[in-house]
């Protein structure tokens, strides 16, 4: 990789550097983030799943770039004064960013799209239901949703397994709009409270479009290491101003012109990244990921980027399963090299390894890196014993057998 160029040139990444440059933006090498707010702020949101066979997918996604690390600390810093974490559209994001998201709220429902057309018409003939549950909360607040009643007058209707979920959908438009927001959380479930108590400052002055837009996208920049130009294209909340923050990003140098052997087109790479690589911030690590995670979240990018071919088979039936339901890719360094399918018994606090499965390539020589972290997830987890399946597919067979408890 050589940065020395005229500008007009692109960086020539090898395809190894490539995948550094992607794994680095996901702060999964390096040096390790220092704490869960730290984490949260270098990808810019973490996506929320309440699937919890090994352990919930924000829960996973922080454990992958920390290591153990205390789940109070993420309870705190959601729930506890000066938050510094919130919950919206299913990702957590740092709370330093809610200026950054208020204007989706604002825009929320658009009715220049038809999702958008129906909520605002459905909310219409729900006005009282939706005053009511502004009035309970402001009043009694917070509450779950089992503390309110549904009070629709005209239920949802959208053809979807939603329907007639006429209360869980008043909340979840409500929070959308940034009319309430999640207070905390007893156990999965949500405790509902106005916007304004759980941000008691108010909101920020309003961002132009192209502020927000430049921000959020250096974000998701930052994060995936490169991009294909027009990626803004396919950020979330149809941002407006996106071609203004992909033209100001290549004008202020933070969008760098790069070609990649073995993948054709353009590319956009952070310039930070490629100046941190080319410095000698690569430091690899060995970890398990989250199905959810934003590494392998991608699958055409994963194939092209590793030759990692993922997919998520929670939702398909148990006998159409190629690897099994919770499955977990293996990094090792810049590599995808397997997956291993567990699942956490809490009752008898075992971590049980169904199965390992290596990539044809994978090194024989990751067996003990690889014991050496799952040990580590089943310590974090509370498990007393690791029982470890299959090994048949992956070259670690000794390795793995020697932890198994």
């Amino acid at each position: 990789m050589t940065l020395a160029r005229p500008v007009a040139d692109p960086v020539r990444l090898s395809l190894t550097e490539a995948r550094r440059l992607a794994i680095l933006g996901q702060a999964l090498a390096g040096d390790q983030p220092r704490s869960i707010v730290e984490v949260v702020e270098r990808l810019g949101r973490v996506q929320v799943d309440p699937t919890a066979v090994v352990e919930r997918a924000e829960r996973l996604q922080l454990w992958s770039r920390l290591g153990a690390y205390d789940r109070d600390e993420l309870r705190r810093a959601l729930e506890e004064p000066p938050r510094q974490l919130f919950e919206y559209f299913a990702f957590l994001i740092p709370v330093a960013d809610l200026p950054l998201h208020q204007p989706a709220m604002h825009r929320y429902p658009r009715p220049e799209y038809s999702r958008g057309r129906y909520i605002k018409e459905w909310l219409g003939d729900n006005a009282a239901f939706r005053a009511y549950v502004l009035h309970e909360l402001k009043t009694r607040g917070p509450l779950l949703s089992r503390d309110l009643d549904d009070r629709a007058e005209v239920p949802w209707r959208t053809g979807g397994w939603n329907d007639g979920k006429n209360l869980g959908r008043m909340l979840e438009i409500l929070w959308n709009a940034g009319e309430i927001a999640i207070s905390r959380r007893e156990g999965s479930q949500r405790v509902w409270d106005l916007f304004e108590r759980v941000f008691p400052a108010g909101p920020a002055e309003p961002l132009p479009d192209e502020v927000v837009a430049i921000e959020l996208m250096e974000r998701q920049l930052r994060g995936r290491g490169f991009v294909a130009p027009g990626w803004g294209r396919a950020l979330d909340y149809r941002l407006p101003a996106r071609e203004v923050g992909e033209e100001t990003l290549k004008a202020d140098g933070v969008a760098v012109p790069v070609a990649i052997d073995g993948l054709p087109g353009e590319w956009l790479a952070h310039a930070e990244l490629l100046a941190a690589l080319e410095g000698g911030a690569w430091k690899p690590r060995t970890t398990l990921l989250s199905p959810f995670d934003p590494l392998v979240a991608d699958r055409e990018r994963g194939i092209a980027l590793f030759g990692f071919r993922f997919r998520l088979e929670i939702y398909l039936p148990a006998a159409k399963r190629q690897y099994g339901y919770y499955v977990l890719p293996i990094l090792d360094g810049d590599r995808l090299i397997g997956r291993i399918d567990p699942a956490f018994d809490r009752k008898r606090k075992v971590l049980r390894v169904h199965a390992v499965f290596g990539e044809p390539d994978a090194p024989p020589d990751a067996g003990h890196r690889i014991a050496d972290v799952i040990g580590e997830l089943a310590t974090w987890l509370g498990a007393e014993s690791i029982d470890i399946g299959s090994v048949r597919h992956s070259p670690w067979e000794s390795a793995l057998t020697a932890i198994a408890s």
